[in-house]
């Protein structure tokens, strides 16, 4: 554990490692203990706050620039089951980083979630042994057996693709399985797949300023024992657009909060329905200061009111 002044310490330092324990950061005077959520139907504890490989991730994946990719990690692993978010698609993020994992030993340590998808745009088919070439290399890549999500990308031919994820599941090389969007023309379809299915995560898009999933998709989760995963809550860079120039309200304190990325961050897994959210970084200053936001309190429904107040005043 570490005392609030090393943690301001380490948030200042570009390419410093996090420091904590399999507790959590200490980000105040005392202890402060890691916040994790379930994964709905079991009693497996996952970390609210992970790490993406889109992005700027993707950027250093596809530069080959593998010590840096390995900080982060190692970063990200002294939280055990911390959620690693990737997808065959976002360039080589996936192949370096499960590189890096698997020689470095992090992939026994991190829960890592990737995706297939072999279809291509506007509806069409996906080949069948594709599919599972990419799965294979997926598996291959990080070297563990069962891989412990593997997702739909995009609601991708889901007769072909989830199909062969259940064939994946129920052969025991894939723990958990579910589907992907951030295309709101999707969400209707991915209302009645969750209703017509028995998925174990879905992955969203939500943030403070794009709450849509609280309408429907959220309570539906709960309803039906499904873990979420939070896809860009920071809005890309659009909230950080929002808020530049300006500082976090004092009263954020309250809620533990010592940043704007906390503050996007807390509103987002405060949300009862959320398991964890994934935001895409390459920088372990930043990653650190993410993480900090799975420690200390949470803001109740009156604080994310103020918090949603705040933002749409901006």
């Amino acid at each position: 554990m570490i005392s609030r002044r090393d943690y301001l310490k380490l948030s200042a330092m570009a390419g410093v490692a996090l420091a904590a324990s399999s507790k959590g950061l200490l980000a105040a005077e005392g202890e402060r203990a890691l916040i994790t959520r379930s994964i709905p139907g079991t009693s497996e504890q996952l970390p609210v706050v992970g790490l993406g490989s889109s992005a700027s991730f993707q950027r250093i994946a596809g530069q080959g620039d593998t010590a840096a990719i390995q900080a982060l990690l190692d970063a990200l692993a002294r939280n055990p089951k911390s959620v690693f978010d990737t997808a065959p698609s976002y360039g080589s993020s996936e192949e370096v980083a499960a590189g890096v994992a698997r020689t470095s030993g992090l992939n026994q340590k991190l829960f890592w979630a990737t995706k297939v998808n072999v279809a291509g745009w506007g509806g069409s088919k996906a080949d069948p042994a594709a599919a599972r070439a990419q799965m294979d290399r997926s598996i291959q890549w990080l070297g563990k057996s069962p891989i412990d999500l593997i997702q739909v990308h995009n609601l991708a031919d889901l007769p072909t693709q989830l199909g062969l994820l259940k064939e994946y599941r129920d052969a025991g090389r894939v723990r958990f399985i579910g589907v992907t969007t951030t295309i709101p023309d999707q969400y209707e379809s991915l209302e009645k797949l969750m209703r017509d299915e028995a998925l174990n995560f879905i992955g969203v898009d939500y943030a403070i300023d794009h709450r849509t999933m609280e309408e429907r998709i959220f309570p539906l989760a709960q309803e039906r024992n499904i873990g979420v995963l939070v896809y860009q809550p920071f809005g890309r860079s659009r909230l950080w657009e929002k808020v530049k120039g300006q500082t976090v309200p004092e009263w954020a304190g309250e809620y533990d909060i010592a940043s704007w990325g906390q503050f996007f961050l807390k509103f987002v897994v405060s949300h009862p329905a959320v398991t964890t959210a994934t935001p895409a970084t390459s920088n372990v200053r930043n990653l650190v200061d993410n993480l900090g936001a799975a420690t200390g309190r949470l803001p109740d429904d009156e604080g994310r009111r103020r918090m949603f107040a705040h933002i749409e005043a901006l």
